[in-house]
């Protein structure tokens, strides 16, 4: 199946969210033979990030996006283990700074975007600002409205100078979250993850539902489009998300980079000599 095809959210309509099945059942019914598929997406990753950083001429972000617990941290994990962390790098957005507040709210987003030759992800990303702000009504329609138009245009801008720009909604169940929250609970290792205010967030659920088609009704274009992904089991989650990234690299068809010098001259001057 072409995921990219399958989870673009189309620009022409209004996703519903209600309508799509976080348990998505046109899965692979083998575990197994998914995880093989995503293993072998990941070695394509890893091979088009080595020549993205040694072209040296464009950027790939990855936003990641989802209600806590929806996996975003997994999915760094997961997917960009295999990629060199010297050519990745990872940024996630808290409560601005009082220095960001002072600016506008992509200033902070902008600096961070990836260099060329690197791939940026975004664990949770300049969305937020049409998200939490919009669901606790911390800026006024007329504010969340023009913010979907300058977030496009800030998208449309990473393209044209040479960024590929991904976006993924990681698509979970409200009766999958409770039950990572009590995972998380349950497991030492996790319990610094949760916090109160996740579950107060959760009587709210509906109206992050409608944020976030809001949201992917109005940014997902053919420069930068919206994928929902369903999530509630993480191993068609890996499996999807490395399919459309690997994909979407291979269209970007980096080539392999020649090299700065004379090489017949080289194993002339070096391994021939040795030889001999």
């Amino acid at each position: 199946m072409d995921y990219r095809a399958h989870f673009m959210v189309d620009p022409a309509k209004r996703p519903d969210l209600s309508g799509i099945d976080p348990d998505f059942h046109d899965a692979p019914s083998d575990r197994a033979a998914g995880e093989a598929l995503a293993a072998t997406n990941l070695d394509r990753i890893a091979a088009a990030q080595t020549r993205l950083f040694a072209e040296g001429g464009r950027a790939v972000l990855i936003c990641l996006q989802g209600m806590d617990a929806s996996g975003k941290d997994g999915v760094v994990t997961s997917i960009m283990h295999r990629v060199n962390p010297m050519g990745c790098a990872v940024q996630s957005f808290k409560t601005p700074t009082e220095r960001e507040k002072a600016h506008d709210f992509l200033w902070r987003i902008h600096a961070a975007a990836p260099a060329k030759g690197r791939i940026g992800i975004f664990n949770r990303s300049h969305y937020e600002a049409v998200l939490i702000e919009k669901v606790h009504k911390l800026a006024s329609p007329d504010v969340i409205g023009q913010r979907y138009r300058q977030i496009a245009e800030f998208e449309r801008l990473l393209g044209e100078t040479g960024t590929t720009v991904i976006k993924f909604f990681l698509h979970i169940s409200v009766q999958e979250q409770l039950s990572r929250f009590k995972d998380r609970l349950d497991d030492p290792l996790k319990r610094w993850k949760i916090s109160e205010a996740d579950y107060a967030e959760r009587r709210h659920w509906d109206e992050y539902m409608r944020a976030y088609e809001d949201a992917l009704a109005n940014c997902s274009t053919a420069e930068a489009p919206w994928y929902v992904i369903p999530s509630n089991h993480k191993w068609f989650r890996d499996l999807a998300i490395s399919q459309i990234t690997a994909a979407t690299l291979d269209d970007m068809k980096i080539p392999v980079a020649e090299p700065g010098l004379d090489l017949a001259l080289i194993r002339r001057k070096y391994h021939e000599a040795a030889e001999q």
